[in-house]
């Protein structure tokens, strides 16, 4: 696995190469009684390599300060290694086509190099050809660095979409895993539970005449085996169910503290909160309770951020038709709200626990209703 922190930190450090590097270079360039670095030319190169430190987080401007730089050292009869300095803003133009796909940045760019070189070169050749000299030279200095910005920007693409290939690729082999395993508690385990369901209400019948505290502990032991098929076959769902399976499920006091801890949030974000629960949450499977925390803070979500503050906010936990109805009321507006993806994953949520959910504009509130049926009891087998 590539480690991309060290790769940032190698990145890092050739930032600071130029302040080492380019004191070198001038130094190269001094010979005792022959030729000097003029003070000012040392002083734009040192300025250039402390603006070069700065490209990685405004890497624009840095291309532009260095341009500018550049004519001043170009214009300077510098001699020997020397005179690579001023090319420290081709690296800078490198570096900007590089990090960016606007073309517009690109452009300001290349085209602040391209003037740097024109206006650093103009006038320098002194035979017949001079202009043509000049084109060409800046024709190479900006291209060449303009080409190899390109090329490293489309291997960087490419990396990319092999990282993203490469996760989405094991993501799919995580969900083939999870679906076999699926099916295969589903074979096993599933065909168990209800045979033995089937096999303790058939001795229920034949025993039916006997010793009442056998009956009962028979009835006992297949409505506790029931329910367990029950929660099985809602795990399996979840199994095949990625969102589902990322998260923990929670038990019946937890879902409670969750939810006071939803509508405390709501509170310290400026709203009015009216939130009652008056029904017993242990009447809802592992599946529908988690799945009823997710509807409660996704919905308390999208008050927060749609939602007028002075309007209160109504949050009702109730019993109704054999379930529990979560009904969120709030001043929200039907196109401040529009159905994206949170309202479709809760509405998926919602089906997967085999209940409902309505969302949607009613006399100028925002309403999210949903019903969550109780532990459902699996009848015998047939």
């Amino acid at each position: 696995m590539i480690d991309i922190r060290a790769h940032r930190d190698w990145r890092g450090l050739l930032r600071w190469l130029p302040l080492v590097l380019i004191p070198v270079l001038l130094l190269a360039s001094t010979y005792p009684d022959q030729y000097r670095v003029p003070p000012h030319y040392w002083l734009l190169a040192m300025a250039a390599a402390v603006v070069f430190l700065a490209g990685s987080r405004w890497p624009l401007a840095v291309s532009i300060v260095l341009s500018g730089l550049a004519v001043p050292m170009l214009r300077t009869d510098a001699w020997g290694v020397s005179g690579l300095v001023p090319y420290l803003g081709a690296v800078a133009l490198v570096d900007v086509v590089a990090r960016t796909h606007r073309w517009s940045t690109v452009a300001v760019a290349t085209a602040g190099w391209a003037a740097a070189v024109g206006l650093g070169r103009v006038g320098l050749h002194d035979n017949s050809i001079g202009r043509a000299s000049t084109l060409v030279e800046a024709a190479s200095y900006v291209g060449l660095p303009l080409l190899l910005g390109l090329y490293l920007r489309g291997q960087r693409d490419l990396a990319q979409n092999l990282r993203l290939r490469a996760v989405e690729a094991q993501a799919r082999t995580r969900l083939d895993e999870r679906a076999a395993l699926a099916r295969e508690l589903h074979d096993v385990v599933a065909h168990h539970m209800a045979s033995i369901i089937l096999r303790i209400s058939v001795a229920g019948h034949v025993v039916r005449e006997a010793d009442p505290r056998v009956v009962t502990v028979l009835d006992d032991v297949r409505t506790t085996a029931a329910d367990a098929l029950a929660d099985i076959r809602r795990l399996l769902a979840a199994l095949r169910d990625p969102a589902l399976g990322t998260v923990a499920l929670v038990d019946t006091d937890a879902v409670a503290t969750e939810i006071d801890a939803a509508l405390a949030r709501v509170r310290a974000a400026g709203f009015t909160v009216d939130g009652s629960r008056d029904t017993d949450l242990a009447g809802l499977d592992a599946i529908s309770r988690l799945t009823l925390l997710r509807l409660v803070q996704e919905s308390l979500t999208n008050v927060m951020k749609h939602a007028d503050r002075d309007v209160p906010v109504r949050v009702r936990v109730g019993g109704r038709d054999g379930g529990t109805v979560l009904e969120v009321v709030n001043g929200g507006r039907e196109t401040a709200a529009p159905p994206g993806h949170g309202i479709v994953g809760m509405r998926e949520r919602a089906e997967l626990a085999g209940g409902t959910l309505r969302v949607g504009a009613e006399e100028r509130a925002w309403v999210v209703r949903a019903w969550l049926p109780a532990a459902v009891r699996t009848e015998e087998p047939a």
